[in-house]
């Protein structure tokens, strides 16, 4: 509670740096009224020093302050007068006490000292004490530069890897993760040694601190505490506040400025590096490795160098870019700056040289994404596609996805290229990889709009009528393949049907394969495994084979039962085992098999991807394959034996996963309520009606969807399970208790209801 300025705090008008300017000099005020109220000795001062002394205060901010004095002043007593009124005030102090040979040691040894110290700013008393304190913290650090940039180098690193980076996290730590406030403030402490940044760095710069300064302040005063990590369910309010229009705009201005943080700060690492490079005590004198690898482009030293005869080539900019990129070497900044002024917009269509360095630039791979982020930066990459910029730092807002939207094309596209040899057309793949999303920056469904979009662009390159439909097709149907092999039954020859024919050529379906692989890997680690990766190979080979002109029959059918699976249906025992990824269960045909067994997984932590079920001769057979993590050791027995008891009726099920579920609930990472919701789709498969049901996922969200299922008494034919991020999308195979497809209206609509009812329940 900050007493001495309520008033401050209080007023909504006031954000970024006008609130710390105001909140500054009321404390200010309150610690000089302090100071001299204790009638302190001659040759003693107070300064503020750290975020205090550079007048950044927020609501949550620690008060750093010393208390210098001459060496033979005693000051106990008002240091007492001088802390206990700010604790009382409910200040957070930060607090040294010494001379100022006494403080400017401690700082020798000691960066976070040595880094605040650079902030001092005098408060009250003896303004010689604390010119000389200020002179002799800003002396140490010039003499001691080359030791505490690498210490710095070595924080930023630690810090890095700790917090992650802002533009790319959910709930993004303002102050300490890459491209956060901290990296400015390191940025202007390598300035206080060594002057690398330029004009335009540092205007951009405060831009974004100020950015970052506004949402953080705002956070503060929210939380009532000191609290950098912006929470999802913060956002929508924080955002509101300071005017956005909604929180997806609000978090789209953070991830830019933190990029623009992050890319400045790149920047100066490589200059800084350089310097101390050169100064170190065991530098070798080496030749510099210059050479000019095209007309005006100099490589030196892992960078390229643009002259200013090179801008007489329209090309410049792509090929100055594929230069860096086929190099390994970044970007000069100043040749960025040259080029941002001085580059000829592409004509439109594009001269065939253009595209053919535009995709070999895409080709080299993860050397272009750097690449390509410094002519973002720059201004120079939306004039070659124009329709990027609304993706540009465009947050996805969900666990799924890792990185915002342009990042997460560049990624793709960069994975594609590892992928050239699936296909016999690498530069539309990489090309398509590069644009498959991008219609999420325009409002509708982003594979609709992303075909539009891309018909412009890629007529604007200059690609025939034929490969404008190839690129077209591959946004439109980039999650077809997933989409189908993890939520329809690869066995039913109405799917590989229906996927041939809406792909209809192979050269389609393998940049289609490739594509998804690249895509799935981008997004995030839950969106690739082996077990997604084996059914998109299968899919991809049995599609291939009709297209092909073979016979569908011939790569389907007669897998599930198998001999072995139909040997056990004619048992007379129970056969209820666990064996690597696979429970399989074998008993009396009886209502609730699936849900019970799923209840039983749900109780064990097992998270079930698969199901299939048959039924013969009043037997059945229910087979579930589950996700096994390195890490963890399946209880088979113990599962088979509470299997058995929930048969029996000797399990409470529906009670414990209540239990589970309130003292086990997974903290959901989702920007917005998941709308629970079910899709019906008589057409896939010609023997069941497939119901597609998205919801939030919790801990026995299966056993509550086939509860459903149970009360109903319909029969599970088989069931494809997949989470995505925080959402689950299940896929079921059903048929009502004469074996038939669903299509009644009614009873669909009472289906959904029981499903939906059961999703939301409270057990």
């Amino acid at each position: 509670m900050i007493t001495h300025a309520e008033d401050v705090l209080k007023n909504r008008s006031l954000t970024g740096s006008d609130f710390c300017d105001a909140l500054t000099k009321r404390t200010d005020a309150f610690l000089k009224a302090i100071y001299e109220d204790a009638v302190p000795p001659l040759g003693t001062a107070v300064l503020a020093i750290g975020g205090y002394g550079r007048e950044e205060l927020c609501p949550g901010s620690d008060i750093d302050v010393v208390l210098v004095h001459e060496p033979d002043v005693e000051v106990n007593e008002l240091a007492e007068k001088l802390w206990y009124p700010l604790w009382d005030a409910g200040l957070k102090l930060g607090h040294q006490v010494g001379t100022v040979n006494q403080i400017v040691e401690v700082a020798y040894e000691n960066l976070d000292m040595a880094t605040s110290l650079l902030a001092c700013r005098l408060i009250a008393g003896d303004k010689q004490l604390a010119q000389e304190l200020i002179h002799r913290a800003h002396e140490q650090w010039a003499s001691k530069s080359s030791h505490y940039l690498a210490e710095l180098n070595k924080s930023v690193i630690s810090r890095h890897q700790k917090f992650g980076e802002v533009a790319f996290l959910l709930e993004p730590d303002l102050k300490e993760a890459r491209g956060g406030l901290r990296d400015v403030h390191v940025l202007k402490w390598v300035e206080e040694s060594e002057q690398i940044l330029r004009d335009q760095e540092n205007r951009s710069l405060e831009e974004a601190f100020e950015k970052l300064l506004e949402v953080r302040i705002e956070l503060h005063r929210e939380t009532g505490r000191r609290s950098d990590r912006l929470s999802l369910e913060l956002q929508d309010d924080i955002a509101v506040r300071l005017g956005y229009d909604d929180a997806d705009q609000m978090m789209s201005e953070v991830a830019t400025a933190a990029r623009v943080i992050a890319w400045t700060g790149d920047g100066a690492h490589r200059r800084i590096s350089r310097l101390l490079r050169d100064r170190g005590p065991r530098r070798v004198i080496q030749k510099v490795l210059r050479r000019e690898v095209e007309p005006g482009l100099i490589l030196e030293n892992g960078r390229i160098q643009v002259t200013k005869e090179a801008l007489e080539d329209p090309l410049v900019v792509l090929r100055s870019a594929l230069a860096a990129a086929e190099n390994n070497a970044y970007l000069d900044r100043s040749s960025l700056e040259t080029l941002s002024k001085g580059a000829t917009v592409l004509p439109d269509p594009w001269p065939k040289e253009a595209r053919n360095l535009f995709e070999r630039l895409l080709l080299t791979g993860w050397p272009a994404i750097q690449v390509i982020e410094d002519l973002d930066q720059s201004g120079l990459f939306v004039p070659l596609i124009p329709e990027w910029a609304p993706c540009q730092s465009l947050p996805q807002r969900n666990a799924y996805h890792r990185f915002t939207v342009d990042r997460h094309l560049l990624e793709a596209a960069a994975q594609a290229s590892l992928l050239e040899k699936r296909v016999d057309r690498p530069d539309l793949l990489v090309v398509g990889a590069l644009l498959h999303d991008i219609g999420k920056g325009y409002p509708g469904d982003h594979s609709e709009v992303g075909v539009d979009l891309v018909v412009t662009i890629a007529g604007r390159m200059g690609y025939s009528v034929e490969d404008v439909g190839l690129l077209s097709a591959m946004v439109e149907q980039h999650l077809l393949l997933p989409d189908v092999a993890t939520r329809r039954d690869l066995d039913d020859d109405g799917t590989i049907r229906s996927v041939a024919a809406t792909v209809g050529n192979i050269r389609l379906l393998r940049l289609l394969w490739a594509l998804t692989e690249a895509d799935s890997i981008a997004t995030g680690p839950s969106a690739w495994s082996h077990w997604k990766d084996g059914l998109v190979t299968e899919l991809v080979a049995r599609v291939t084979h009709v297209l092909e002109g073979g016979d569908v029959l011939d790569v389907i059918g007669g897998a599930f039962p198998n001999e072995e699976q139909k040997e056990m249906l004619l048992a007379d025992e129970d056969i209820i085992r666990g064996e690597g990824s696979t429970f399989t269960v074998v008993t009396k045909n009886r209502s609730g098999i699936i849900s019970k067994v799923a209840g039983v997984l749900a109780l064990n932590g097992i998270s079930v991807f698969g199901a299939a079920a048959h039924t013969e001769n009043d037997r059945s057979l229910s087979v579930f394959r589950v996700e096994r993590r390195d890490d963890q050791e399946i209880k088979w027995e113990l599962i088979a034996e509470q299997t058995r008891k929930a048969f029996a009726g000797q399990l409470a099920v529906a009670a414990r996963l209540g239990d589970r579920s309130r003292f086990d609930r997974r903290a959901q990472a989702t920007a917005r309520p998941v709308q629970s919701r079910l899709t019906v789709d008589n057409e896939t498969s010609e023997f069941a009606t497939v119901l597609e049901i998205s919801c939030l996922d919790e801990t026995g969200i299966l056993y509550r969807i086939t509860r459903a299922f149970t009360e109903l008494d319909l029969d599970i034919v088989s069931a494809r399970v997949q989470t995505l991020g925080s959402e689950v999308i299940d896929a079921f195979y059903i048929r009502d208790q004469s074996g038939n497809k669903i299509e009644d209206p009614e009873h669909l609509a009472e289906i959904e209801l029981a499903v939906l009812r059961w999703i939301d329940m409270d057990l």
